[in-house]
């Protein structure tokens, strides 16, 4: 099939016309940006261990039960001990959303969940769960990933401005929007790191391949060449800091994936 336009190609991409090709749409936000550079995500990280872990669930509010009124199901998306993409559908406690729930498999990366069955038929005043929900560390951890609130209302679905490339894939970077706070001079820059799966020094070296200084409005950038090819297993996300204060920012970037 030929196409005219790198659009209709890309149209054709999502509508899954393409073998061997996939459309990704990552967005992140950050309401609380200090003046230190951190990942424009729900709780400012990017969580990327060496080593594949064991992760659990758990909400600050004990209604993300099967039996409340908030979230009653998760869906976890991010790569397994081989770096391949894993996709895992976790019920949520049958009483208590503030038990700890055991997440299965292991875990290299996380860059996506979402609540995927409510006890709430969502409207714009009630959301699909009803607290935060965490997804850490086994026995309590570091928060990989957050099903956050977002101006105190529901989210739905994590927030992270990152990704890794799977294995088996090779990514191009198609192009980003960048949304800071008004009045609030915000720095941003897109960093990447190939090859990280090399746990042993010397380590595959973390690099910025763009930098925005001092944005105040919303920044656009598409171009009928990728801005960057990036290889199976790189890490890539961006990172912000404000001049002052703490700041809002969201981020939203579109990738293409094709099979190896």
């Amino acid at each position: 099939m030929t196409y005219i336009s790198n659009k209709e190609y890309l149209i054709e991409v999502s509508k899954g016309n393409v073998s061997g090709a996939s459309i990704v749409q990552k967005f992140g936000s950050n309401e609380g940006v200090s003046t230190s550079w951190e990942v424009v995500s729900s709780n400012g990280l990017y969580e990327m261990p060496t080593t594949a872990q064991s992760l659990e669930f758990v909400s600050s509010s004990a209604a993300d039960a099967l039996n409340g009124v908030g979230a009653h199901e998760l869906t976890i998306i991010g790569l397994n001990a081989s770096w391949e993409e894993q996709t895992v559908v976790m019920a949520t406690h049958a009483t208590d959303g503030t038990t700890a729930v055991a997440i299965t498999g292991t875990w290299t990366r996380v860059y996506r969940a979402y609540v995927s069955s409510s006890g709430t038929y969502a409207t714009a005043t009630s959301g699909s769960h009803v607290g935060t929900i965490d997804i850490q560390g086994s026995g309590g951890g570091t928060v990989y990933a957050q099903i956050g609130l977002i101006s105190t209302f529901p989210a739905g679905q994590t927030a992270i401005s990152a990704y890794t490339i799977p294995s088996g894939k090779t990514g191009y970077f198609l192009g980003k929007t960048i949304s800071p706070e008004a009045n609030k001079p915000t720095s941003v820059n897109l960093f990447i790191r190939e090859n990280a799966d090399d746990v042993t020094t010397s380590y595959g070296a973390m690099r910025i391949i763009e930098l925005v200084y001092g944005l105040e409005a919303p920044f656009v950038h598409s171009s009928v060449a990728p801005l960057a090819k990036l290889p199976a297993k790189t890490d890539l996300g961006f990172l912000a800091k404000v001049a002052t204060g703490t700041g809002k920012i969201s981020v939203d970037f579109e990738l293409l994936l094709i099979d190896n």
